[in-house]
């Protein structure tokens, strides 16, 4: 289905008018853009508390996706948070420095190593439930249980459309 009408020319778009001195262009509140606003805000106050525990928002970005895939290896990992493989490498080189990545060798590839915790790792994954909680209370303060139920659905929705090939 098409939104163009073929039988008239569209009328023109209203020009938006110069911003002022110092004043930013004007760009609505899309989707997209909340959605972009909302999550840079996330990790900005997540990074700050974070910080607290003694984890950088790298750090707990690779801590958590090898929580949630203990024995990947780092040319996956690389791709699952969209860096480098050398900046992974880089990373996880620190955090086997630091007691919290453990490296074994992939049996299925020689060249490969898989990626573990450490318990140490774990601890701190437990010291940041109760902060990941608190601000997830603080981010969806006046939501009711069903506004919260309908937004996790939507994002879901969302993610998935998102996921989608296409």
């Amino acid at each position: 289905m098409s939104y163009l009408r073929t039988d008239s020319p569209p009328a023109p778009a209203a020009p938006l008018p110069p911003p002022g001195p110092g004043a930013a262009f004007p760009v609505p509140d899309t989707i997209g853009v909340l959605v972009t606003d909302a999550a840079r805000l996330l990790r900005r106050r997540f990074d700050a508390r974070a910080r607290r525990v003694g984890v950088s928002r790298a750090q707990w970005q690779v801590l958590i996706a090898l929580a949630r895939a203990q024995g990947i290896n780092q040319a996956a990992l690389a791709e699952r948070l969209e860096v480098e493989t050398i900046t992974v490498g880089r990373m996880v080189d620190r955090l086997a420095d630091a007691g919290l990545v453990e490296r074994r060798a992939d049996p299925a590839d020689r060249r490969a190593w898989q990626l573990f915790l450490t318990p140490h790792a774990a601890t701190m994954l437990a010291d940041l439930a109760p902060v990941a909680a608190e601000l997830r209370a603080e981010m969806l303060d006046g939501f009711d249980t069903e506004e919260q139920a309908m937004l996790h659905a939507l994002l879901v929705k969302l993610r998935a459309n998102l996921v989608r090939e296409g």
